[in-house]
């Protein structure tokens, strides 16, 4: 789009006054009131002036409007013909107004009516009624035009600026819903395969040591092998289906049970028990209490090696309390996300939670949420 600049429309503006206030000078086809003499090249250089200083009319509006006022009350204390010469000091009027300087506006209104009325005072003979004895109305149609046009181009500038911010906003709203989709499928992922890759690896370890010593015991290990990546599968097509239909069926603790077992299998032991009453919880802390037990026996298994796990979900009036603790050693695995994506889901949920090593060694992870 092609924006046309300010001195250009002003340019075009002094051309048409110009052109209109000669023409309709040497047409005498309007009159001061007053005892009018022929104009002459002096009196078409006022209108010149004046017109031209509309050019800067935005730019300088002090010094547009006082060469238009000042042109105005010459070209008429000379008794030229016509009212066209006042038309730049009244543009010069509206145009301080419009741009919000009041004062200078009304300074220029004052100069222009002053000036007018002394002429008329000190004129031989009364002028006749039209012409300049309708300045004072011209003047305040001007002035209240312009504030009318600054009300209304601020009016304008606020809807667009709230438009402008309403839309920044809600850019800002989509982008910050689809980084939250976007963590929560890396938390979904990383929560789902972490674990069953970590029990991978234990099994493989194991059918790779004992291939030659221990048939029996490498067969078990790849039907272990094989089980956890049906169990990764499984996980998958449940995330997808989450993603596909946020309805649709989710973790939550009732699969714990199936997690001591992939647990012990890899050697870990387990001692898990229930305290309180067990009561529906929401979707979203029941799939979140269940990533937090999974990813702390995945922690357990990649930095404690054998250890023994004591499991304890507490249900309260208001809350459920998850407790995993360890009593295993730490190994020299490369630290990852684990802790921070636990922490993240029970906040994220209106939880807490706490983890670190135990006084009496291994670790300790406790997770409250809200039921």
């Amino acid at each position: 789009m092609t924006h046309v600049l300010p001195w250009k429309n002003d340019t075009v503006l002094a051309l048409l006054v110009l052109t209109v206030g000669v023409g309709g000078t040497y047409g005498r086809m309007s009159s001061s009131g007053m005892v009018e003499r022929p104009i002459d090249m002096a009196g078409l250089a006022l209108i010149v002036v004046t017109s031209a200083a509309l050019i800067w009319r935005r730019r300088a509006p002090l010094a547009a409007g006082v060469v238009a006022v000042a042109g105005a009350v010459v070209y008429y204390g000379f008794q030229y013909p016509g009212v066209f010469a006042a038309a730049p000091a009244l543009i010069a009027v509206y145009t301080a107004a419009s741009l919000g300087r009041r004062r200078l506006a009304l300074l220029l209104a004052v100069a222009l009516a002053a000036g007018i009325g002394v002429i008329v005072a000190l004129s031989a003979t009364d002028p006749e009624p039209g012409g300049l004895s309708l300045l004072s109305g011209w003047l305040v149609a001007v002035f209240v035009l312009g504030e009318v046009t600054r009300g209304r181009r601020a009016y304008l500038h606020e809807v667009e600026r709230r438009a402008a911010e309403a839309e920044r906003t809600k850019e800002e709203a989509a982008l910050r819903r689809a980084g939250e989709e976007r963590l929560w499928i890396a938390q979904e992922l990383h929560d789902a395969l972490t674990h069953t890759i970590s029990v991978i690896n234990v099994q493989t370890s194991v059918a790779l040591e004992l291939l030659d010593r221990d048939p029996a015991r490498t067969r078990s290990s790849l039907l272990a092998i094989k089980e956890s990546g049906q169990e990764a599968m499984r996980e998958l097509r449940s995330t997808l289906g989450v993603l596909r239909q946020p309805e649709g069926p989710s973790a939550g603790l009732a699969r714990l049970p199936a997690l001591i077992d992939r647990a012990e299998a890899v050697g870990l032991s387990v001692t898990s028990s229930v305290r309180g009453t067990p009561a529906d919880l929401p979707p979203e802390t029941d799939r979140a209490a269940y990533r937090i037990a999974q990813e702390a026996f995945t922690n357990v298994l990649r930095h404690a090696g054998p250890a023994t796990i004591t499991l304890t979900v507490s249900h309260e009036t208001t809350k459920v309390v998850l407790t995993i603790a360890d009593d295993g050693t730490p190994g020299d695995a490369e630290p990852g996300m684990g802790l921070i994506g636990m922490r993240e889901r029970a906040v994220a949920v209106g939880g807490s939670l706490e983890a670190g090593p135990r006084p009496s060694g291994g670790f300790l992870v406790r997770a409250e949420l809200p039921r």
